[in-house]
């Protein structure tokens, strides 16, 4: 049976690699972003899309009234939106402790908030039994990120899931939480990836090769199906070893 699927950052990345697998089973897929022409030329068959700024309180309500009008109940709730803030507007101030709560701001809202203001107005909306609430983390959020305002960003994304884990399961809906490491062919570093620091990430791997958005669109699959139903609470790391354990 069809399941409806909502995807934050669907548009681009991993969230268009896990939108192209659920539209290819023949699911119904909506896909959200900030940018109208992103999702429009995405290219997902039979996809709907609501460009929405899923940090404001206001937009998220209205994604909410779309999803209402056109799904009734979501199945599979996936947040893909985020990013280390590189390709947002810099701060306007030259002062270092101005740039530096521009700079936490920033992945905050983009990573964290984002997800928890989409998640809190559809959760009501989760299929039940069977919903699945899934959130895309980093490896940053285990090893930091350089800045540590983007591995923080996503670590606080991880006790979230684990108490809206405990809250939904009476209610037979699952959530968990992907940790991909260095992942190619996104938008993530910009032009900031040089050959030498993409060597160096991929040496850090057990496989000897980058992570690719289908990698973790895979697991992301999985871990939406009827097989997983009694994962959640979990973060997967998807990094070819790149970090053990945990």
């Amino acid at each position: 049976m069809a399941r409806n699927v909502v995807i934050s950052g669907g548009g681009t990345g991993i969230g268009l690699a896990a939108a192209q697998l659920f539209a290819g089973d023949g699911d119904q897929v909506l896909l959200l972003g900030r940018r109208a022409e992103v999702l429009a030329d995405a290219g997902v068959p039979g996809a709907l899309t609501c460009a929405a700024d899923l940090s404001d309180p206001r937009e998220v309500r209205g994604v909410a009234d779309f999803v209402a009008r056109e799904f009734g109940t979501v199945d599979v709730l996936i947040h893909s939106a985020g990013g280390s803030g590189i390709l947002e507007t810099p701060a306007e101030s030259d002062d270092p402790l101005d740039a530096v709560a521009h700079n936490w701001t920033v992945n905050f809202r983009l990573n964290t908030l984002t997800a928890v203001l989409l998640t809190e107005a559809l959760k009501g909306r989760l299929a039940e039994p069977g919903g699945r609430v899934l959130f895309l983390s980093s490896i940053a959020a285990f090893r930091g990120s350089g800045s540590g305002a983007y591995g923080a960003a996503k670590a606080a994304l991880h006790p979230y899931a684990h108490e809206l884990a405990r809250q939904l399961g009476p209610r037979a809906i699952t959530v968990n939480v992907v940790a991909p490491g260095y992942v190619e062919d996104t938008g993530f570093f910009g032009d900031t990836m040089d050959a030498a620091r993409r060597e160096r990430l991929i040496g850090e791997t057990s496989t000897g090769r980058a992570g690719t958005p289908g990698d973790i669109a895979a697991t992301l699959h999985f871990l939406a199906s009827h097989a997983a139903g009694h994962i959640t609470s979990q973060v997967i790391q998807v990094n070819g070893g790149a970090e053990r354990g945990h």
